[in-house]
């Protein structure tokens, strides 16, 4: 469960990682001490998982964006193709969902050829793939890894779901 401070600290570092602790514990009315531990609980109960930089993709080069629905024959639980599609550099997210398609994944690309042989030469390798539905993204409204820390149920919330 967390605090109103670590709830501070978590929106904290998810608006900048790269805040010092003695800017938090500024904001937070904390000893910089003290918000150092707190960090490192978090970190330790997996609720922080890393930091990492924010890049733009297409000042990269990676102007096409496609989200792939993808069809294995994987038996039920066996989840050997998730794993070979999330190792493709190029799936930035893949997810096992429900429905007639077994996973949805998130690629990202220079352009439609290079879509063409991601489709083709790396996830049409993947023995288990029957098959594949690409969505083009036309333009991204919104993009973001930040968690909803305001929607988190509150202490007395969780308490009354037991």
């Amino acid at each position: 469960m967390l605090d109103e401070v670590d709830s501070q600290i978590l929106s904290l570092l998810q608006e900048n990682a790269r805040i010092s602790n003695a800017e938090i514990a500024r904001q937070v009315g904390m000893a910089p001490s003290a918000v150092l531990e707190r960090i490192r609980k978090l970190e330790a109960r997996g609720i922080v998982q890393g930091y990492e930089a924010r890049l733009c993709p297409e000042a990269l080069g990676l102007r096409l964006l496609a989200f792939v629905l993808v069809r294995s024959d994987e038996r039920v639980g066996d989840g050997s193709t998730g794993k070979l599609l999330a190792q493709i550099p190029e799936v930035e997210e893949a997810h096992h969902i429900a429905g007639e398609d077994c996973y949805l994944v998130k690629v990202r690309v220079a352009d439609a050829h290079s879509l063409s042989l991601l489709l083709r030469e790396k996830l049409g390798a993947i023995p288990a793939v029957r098959s594949t539905r690409s969505t083009i993204v036309l333009d991204t409204l919104k993009e973001t890894t930040r968690v909803p820390l305001a929607s988190l149920p509150g202490p007395s919330e969780e308490s009354s779901h037991d």
